[in-house]
């Protein structure tokens, strides 16, 4: 028995009910994993810890530390704007979209449907939905404009610069091959997506694959906070709130008392929490990834259940404060 056991068994006790089609659930501290297990079948197979999930949004915050990597090299800054990757932007915006809108949600680009394709190309779509700054609302498509600036800063690939980040963690297994993950998303296409199409755009704001050891492994470099991944004033800089003040719109309204910072979910005030200062991400087949410093802990979920597992009536925050109690 251990002092996570009320983690694990809401994880299995969601996928007996139906709720997670599968899932895996991994905890670790600063020196490594403490608990890792899967739960479920699916066609016939049983889920294993090995097993690659799509992440969808966990992808952003990787993105982000490979757009940090770039600023402790001296090649771009928060205040960096997209024009400079992309020159063609803002056409007709009196704006100035900086990568700190980008990484915070607030740069106005309008977003298109998450498998929309040629999504890079949409940056360039005329009109804005709000100025640069002035709100936040939740975006993937800034996610190509990050990427675009990695790029262009970088001289690599966004997925060549994250897995440079994973591989400073220890993580190996981050892909955007879709057929390494043999999970289906279930009610994928029930919930507006293709995912056979959304796939292969290999989307920087949604489009990695992984297994829980691998972001298991970044979360502990995290908490390590010794320079693994990036440097600790880094992660100082990447959790200062970035949308302090601004009206946030759907779908992440102020009353769920969460703030953005370079790419990261700042749930400070989130209502239904016992900690305060876990950081992290989720994702749209309701993959979870959270780190705590106060605690020393850090988890990881995994699934497949198209729209999240919220939609079910399923409530995560019950797993965050399982976890925070274990820890």
């Amino acid at each position: 028995m251990s002092g996570f056991d009320h983690a694990f068994d809401w994880a299995r006790r969601h996928v007996d009910s139906g709720a997670l089609p599968t899932a895996v659930l991994g905890i670790a501290t600063a020196a490594g994993v403490v608990a890792l297990e899967a739960f479920g079948t699916e066609r016939g197979r049983a889920a294993s810890v090995d097993d690659h999930y799509p992440l969808f949004s966990l992808t952003k915050p990787l993105v982000g530390l490979a757009a940090l990597r770039l600023i402790e090299q001296g090649r771009l800054t928060p205040d960096t704007p997209l024009v400079n990757a992309v020159p063609e932007f803002g056409a007709g915006r009196d704006d100035v979209v900086r990568l700190r809108h980008l990484v915070s949600h607030s740069s106005g680009i309008v977003e298109p449907p998450m498998d929309t394709p040629g999504l890079r190309s949409l940056l360039l779509a005329p009109g804005r939905d709000f100025p640069a700054g002035a709100a936040t609302r939740y975006s993937t498509i800034g996610f190509e404009g990050i990427a675009a600036m990695i790029e262009h800063a970088g001289g690599t690939s966004w997925f060549d610069a994250v897995t440079a980040v994973g591989r400073r963690a220890g993580a190996s297994g981050f892909t955007l091959d879709a057929s390494a993950s043999p999970h289906e998303v279930v009610d994928a296409a029930a919930q507006g997506v293709d995912y056979e199409r959304f796939a292969a755009l290999a989307s920087p704001g949604a489009g990695l694959l992984g297994r829980a050891a691998d972001l298991l492994a970044v979360g502990s470099a995290l908490l390590r906070n010794d320079g693994t991944v990036v440097a600790p004033i880094t992660v100082e800089a990447m959790l200062r709130p970035l949308t302090t003040g601004m009206v946030k719109l759907e779908p992440y309204v102020a009353s769920r008392g969460q703030e953005w910072g370079f790419t990261w979910n700042l749930r400070n005030n989130a209502p239904g929490l016992l900690a305060r200062d876990s950081y992290g991400h989720g994702g749209w087949a309701g993959a979870e990834f959270w780190v705590t410093p106060s605690l020393g802990v850090c988890f990881v979920l995994l699934t497949n259940i198209g729209g999240g597992f919220r939609r079910l009536g399923v409530d995560g925050d019950e797993l965050h404060n399982a976890v925070a109690a274990g820890a």
